[in-house]
């Protein structure tokens, strides 16, 4: 489990056509890591992409990879604002079932999906958890500081946190200093004593703020008041845990009655996620062109233009197991091509062929899978 806050992103207002720029903050499982550190995982996390200038897109998703099979992505569409910099604590998880060798993604305490494709984990074999920032187009880009703090949870059920001696740091870029200076370094602090507490990150850069300002403060949607809310759902005392995702949310499963075991039964214990889910725009209108989904398919599978298929619908309708109302429907691009593709993994692998969805007014990648997982029922 780890959290942090949904924080501004700033891009440069400048056209980039030739440079993938994207912000990716998020929480990676390796179950098995038995034939070595790179291996089938699940990823859950935060990203933002520059899709033009002036233009970007915000937003959770979930992807699993298997090295042998490809892999897949969807968009997390429910909760508390999921798509808004608004400083607000948001939750994702990674459960893995009672029985059986895969996982349930859990986001804001609700789950949002389930994989399948996960290795069967060898008791004593370590899982590898990897949290923290990843960013394209350093130059271009600006992350204010991130507070990642993370658990997991011990074979006797118990959560914990991560011992400093168990934990590697990595910077790519280097620390910000007076030899390494901005837009090509990282400031990064690991605090805590013989645990790793919290994991901070950044990613300064002095640039022209985008016209389009973002609030501050978290907004709730109006039609639905806070008493509207069960007192308890599935057991969850929904008013405690209303308080502790404000306040405290990586404590929430030792404070909130009910939660742990929610989680770890139910997979639906956030009353407030569920009344809350976000609405797509009903727009049946493209405003992203053909030629702007081509490039980022091209940025994002590494698939000459020419290989692609690209088509619109009017309606795309997005599902999320477990969720009621958590449904979209709204215009969208299909991408897709039969070309090897390494995905949107960093395994270093080739796969055979992709599918993609953008919403056709935002650009945001909604799903995609590559390789044999296209082939998948959908989950």
């Amino acid at each position: 489990m780890a959290t942090w806050k949904n924080v501004k992103v700033t891009f440069d207002n400048v056209d980039t056509p030739k440079t993938t720029v994207r912000m990716a903050n998020y929480l990676r499982v390796s179950p098995n890591t038995e034939e070595g550190p790179i291996a089938n995982n699940i990823e859950v996390g935060l990203y933002a992409d520059k899709t033009g200038k002036g233009k970007q897109t915000y937003g959770p998703r979930w992807s699993e990879l298997s090295l042998t099979g490809g892999g897949t992505t969807k968009a997390i569409t429910t909760g508390v604002n999921p798509t808004k910099a608004d400083n607000r604590n948001h939750t994702y998880m990674a459960v893995r079932q009672s029985k059986g060798d895969q996982w349930d993604v859990l986001y804001d305490f609700n789950r949002v999906g389930t994989t399948k494709k996960q290795l069967k984990v060898p008791r004593g074999n370590p899982n590898r958890i990897d949290i923290g920032l990843e960013v394209m187009g350093p130059q271009y880009v600006d992350v204010p500081n991130i507070g990642n703090r993370m658990q997991f949870m011990r074979e006797d059920k118990v959560w914990q946190r991560a011992a400093s001696a168990d934990t590697a740091k990595v910077n790519t870029l280097g620390g910000c200093g007076a030899k390494v200076k901005p837009p090509y370094c990282f400031n990064a602090k690991l605090t805590g004593g013989e645990s790793f507490t919290q994991w901070s990150v950044s990613k300064p850069r002095k640039a022209p703020k985008v016209a389009e300002s973002i609030p501050v403060h978290a907004e709730r949607n109006p039609a639905i008041a806070p008493e509207d809310a069960h007192d308890v759902f599935n057991g969850v005392d929904q008013q405690a845990l209303e308080q502790c995702m404000k306040k405290d949310p990586d404590n929430c499963l030792t404070t909130v009655p009910g939660l742990a075991e929610c989680v770890q039964s139910v997979g639906v214990c956030n009353a407030g996620g569920l009344l809350e889910t976000l609405a797509f725009p009903s727009t049946k209108k493209a405003t992203v062109s053909e030629s702007d989904v081509r490039a980022r398919a091209v940025a994002d599978f590494d698939v000459r233009t020419e290989k692609l298929n690209v088509s619109l619908a009017t309606e795309h309708h997005l599902n999320t197991p477990s969720l009621p109302g958590a449904e979209a429907g709204s215009a969208a691009w299909t991408v897709s091509s039969s070309a090897p593709t390494p995905g949107l993994g960093d395994a270093g692998r080739s796969y055979q062929g992709f599918r993609a969805v953008y919403a056709a007014d935002s650009g945001r990648l909604l799903e995609a899978c590559w390789g044999q997982m296209c082939r998948e029922p959908s989950r």
